[in-house]
């Protein structure tokens, strides 16, 4: 991703959907401008475009490592995602399960993730049921912060990986600032 995305991230942070699927404005709870130049080993940060449009984010946490402990003391191998396609008009599409997918492809090849875990707030219907399409399974119900959530999982044994390929890909996966220490 790049700083350049910030206007972006904030203008589908104040679609309705998006704020109800996340739990509230991002703005509210996320600071782009500096989260995008953060260089931090266990999260990715992704714009997907289709035919090089940006159309929604991914965050890929790796979440025995993440700094804040959100999803508590889990297991190495285990990965948390974050998702949503930013325009009303990008929705209903197919669009989000492709991302979905590359998300998937993203954190069992290349992380090595061995579990994703994901948390739609309970009374998201139609996210849990795109979730279990997809094959996840329902851990139990748990409250995040004001949130009432509901856990959900994927067991990397229980996927057929490597992802398929697509035409569509994360195409602002680079980081905000170049990391030097690599």
């Amino acid at each position: 991703m790049m700083i350049d995305d910030v206007a972006l991230l904030v203008r589908w942070d104040d679609d309705p959907d998006v704020a109800a699927a996340i739990g509230g404005h991002g703005a509210d709870w996320y600071d782009w401008p500096t989260e995008l130049v953060r260089d931090v080993p266990w999260r990715e940060l992704l714009i997907a475009e289709d035919d090089g449009r940006p159309i929604g984010f991914s965050q890929l946490t790796d979440s025995s490592l993440e700094e804040s402990h959100y999803w508590g003391d889990v297991e190495p191998g285990t990965w948390a995602l974050d998702i949503w396609i930013g325009s009303p008009d990008d929705r209903g599409r197919g669009l989000g399960a492709e991302v979905m997918k590359l998300a998937l492809g993203r954190v069992f090849d290349q992380h090595g993730a061995e579990m994703l875990v994901i948390d739609p707030a309970v009374d998201n219907r139609r996210a849990i049921a795109f979730y279990e399409k997809l094959g996840f399974e329902r851990v139990g119900v748990r409250e995040f912060g004001d949130d009432e959530c509901l856990v959900m999982r994927l067991l990397r044994s229980s996927t057929d990986w490597p992802a398929a390929p697509t035409a569509r890909e994360f195409a602002r996966d680079e980081p905000a600032v170049e990391n030097k220490s690599h």
